[in-house]
């Protein structure tokens, strides 16, 4: 009992020493401070320190995470399309080879630059076949396009309506493109000997020859060059 005594005497004693190195401090002088404030300072100083590094620590990782989630998201969108393209791989390969089967099967039947006037020459050879009588056949200004060119053909002809059609259908079977734009029929008096008259405009069309191809290909860097 007297030894608990004297150690409880003794903490009061300690106790009211600490307290009374905190009374009258002078704040503008920490050097002369006592041990125990000193030391209270530096313990808080350190907890603070440590307490805001811990703080901006977490901060640069909670958005280091906050990004790597986001970036996971993405990556997952991506895997998802590259997945889906990859089991959709041989179905547009299909696609691809029939579309390059049928481009190849329209440049067939394009003529080039030195096969127009045997086709110009079929296309009358179809009106004579039908006995029509051509009134006009007046080749027009070619239109040069980015991958091929258009010839317009200013076409006026006379005939039955059977032989019209007939000519028509003679056109639509040319082994070259051919089209009849702009058609118009008229009947015609008893004097002209022929029934009706076809005005049309036939379009046809070619490859471009390596000219041609040339000057597209300069045009185009010339106007990529003015942006």
């Amino acid at each position: 009992m007297a030894t608990s005594s004297l150690s409880k005497i003794d903490l009061n004693g300690l106790f009211q020493d600490i307290a009374a190195q905190f009374r009258g401090l002078n704040p503008n002088d920490p050097g002369a401070w006592p041990k125990w404030p000193r030391y209270s300072v530096f313990a808080a100083a350190f907890v603070l320190t440590v307490g805001l590094g811990w703080y901006v620590w977490l901060s640069g990782t909670r958005d280091e995470l906050v990004s790597a989630q986001q970036q996971e998201v993405t990556l997952r969108e991506e895997y998802k399309s590259k997945l889906e393209q990859a089991v959709s791989l041989d179905l547009l390969k299909a696609q691809k080879a029939q579309v390059q089967q049928y481009v190849a099967l329209l440049e067939k039947q394009l003529p080039s630059k030195a096969e127009m006037d045997a086709l110009l020459s079929d296309i009358n050879q179809a009106g004579i076949g039908r006995g029509l009588q051509f009134e006009l056949f007046k080749p027009g200004q070619v239109d040069v396009k980015p991958y091929y060119a258009e010839l317009p053909i200013a076409i006026k002809l006379q005939g039955s309506y059977t032989d019209l059609a007939g000519f028509a259908t003679d056109i639509a079977k040319l082994s070259r493109i051919v089209t009849l734009n702009n058609i118009s029929l008229t009947a015609n008096s008893a004097k002209t000997g022929a029934p009706m008259t076809m005005e049309a405009t036939a379009k046809t069309f070619r490859y471009l020859d390596a000219d041609e191809i040339a000057e597209q290909a300069k045009a185009a860097k010339k106007a990529g060059g003015r942006k």
